[in-house]
């Protein structure tokens, strides 16, 4: 019935229609496109609403952060500890137990880089003196933006919540 060179002909003809096709959308967008849908330099507003309490951009006036004081005094050890979860692949807690990276064992306070025996990558230098709070809490947040250069991989903690709750869990363990 059938034999390799006819499923090759119409796989062939099935292929060639594909690019056709696609090749025909593409033209199309190029030649027809209006620059409409919000993108572009030509996208221009209908009609413009205004919203009292709503920033430049159309959306909510954002609330003012509440003060890292106020966050560490809301601050959930418990929850900390259940964040904390995504750490473990790399830290560890006890003292001079290095992994991946280093160990996190009385971490608040400490000088930056005061393992001794982890081989730091030098991205830390100049960032802070000693890991304190504050410094803790820009670090969470994006590890890479607080220490261009840094080996961390670790993306982040992106809620600020979820920070304050690790670095009351990494206090609560301080000696």
């Amino acid at each position: 019935m059938f034999d390799t060179m006819t499923m090759t002909k119409i796989l062939g003809a099935f292929c060639g229609a594909l690019l056709v096709f696609l090749l025909g959308s593409w033209a199309a967008e190029t030649l027809y496109h209006t620059g409409g849908g919000g993108h572009g330099d030509h996208a221009k507003q209908a009609y413009v609403i205004e919203v009292e309490g709503a920033d430049d951009h159309g959306g909510e006036a954002e609330e003012e952060a509440p003060s890292m004081e106020e966050m560490m005094a809301n601050a959930d050890i418990a929850k900390g500890k259940k964040v904390f979860g995504k750490c473990k692949a790399c830290h560890k807690l006890e003292d001079g137990a290095n992994s991946t990276g280093p160990t996190l064992y009385n971490i608040i306070g400490r000088p930056v880089q005061a393992v001794g025996d982890f081989s730091y990558s030098g991205a830390l230098e100049g960032t802070t003196e000693a890991w304190t709070e504050d410094a803790l809490f820009g670090f969470l947040a994006s590890p890479k933006a607080f220490a261009p250069g840094t080996s961390m991989a670790f993306a982040g903690l992106k809620k600020p919540k979820d920070r304050a709750n690790v670095i009351a869990y990494l206090s609560s363990l301080n000696n």
